[in-house]
């Protein structure tokens, strides 16, 4: 679901980056590590305003945020404009897709995930990065004033039910990294 708070504050949004270094940069650093190498058919799904996909080589994204998509734009990203639940993407289009804390904002994930599987390749690879929902990143944010306007309208997931959603779309997890309630899951279209 789209929310205006990005759009009125996507500023804010995108200087928290900066703010905390450490946070984003140890995310980052999961990431990479569970990514495969980008290339032309790469997709960030909720880019946002470019700092992963600009970070990690992915050349094109989509997100809802018109204020959202200019910073990325600025950062060298190919932005269309769209959800994860009604990808304007062709059938077999994408060689990976990336999520980074876009899960808990969709309204129905499980439709997202048919919609990524769907522009996936065969044995395409879906990497997912989310706040787990007891976790203590997310409770910490949560209580963060800047943080907090945006998560406010978050609804967190259990890795258990993050597995679940991908395996009931038709995905095979092939690995999970979880630490401190930030979760990267790796997993591929079968």
């Amino acid at each position: 679901m789209f929310h205006p708070v990005f759009e009125d504050h996507a500023e804010d949004y995108d200087r928290w980056f900066d703010d905390h270094p450490d946070e984003y940069l140890a995310e980052l650093a999961r990431i990479r590590r569970m990514l495969p190498p980008p290339d032309s058919r790469s997709l960030e799904v909720g880019v946002g305003s470019g700092r992963f996909a600009a970070s990690l080589g992915i050349g094109l994204g989509i997100d809802p945020s018109l204020a959202l998509c200019r910073i990325a734009r600025e950062r060298g990203i190919g932005i269309v404009r769209g959800s994860a639940e009604a990808l304007p993407f062709r059938d077999g289009t994408c060689s990976s897709v990336l999520m980074v804390t876009v899960v808990c904002f969709l309204d129905h994930p499980v439709l997202g995930f048919r919609e990524m599987k769907r522009i996936l390749v065969p044995e395409g690879t879906l990497i997912i990065g989310f706040l787990e929902r007891e976790g203590r990143i997310a409770q910490r944010y949560l209580q963060e004033e800047g943080k907090h306007r945006f998560l406010s309208f978050a609804r967190f997931y259990s890795t258990d039910e993050m597995c679940e959603f991908l395996r009931t779309t038709g995905f095979w997890i092939l690995d999970v990294d979880s630490n401190a309630g930030f979760s990267v899951l790796t997993a591929q279209k079968i």
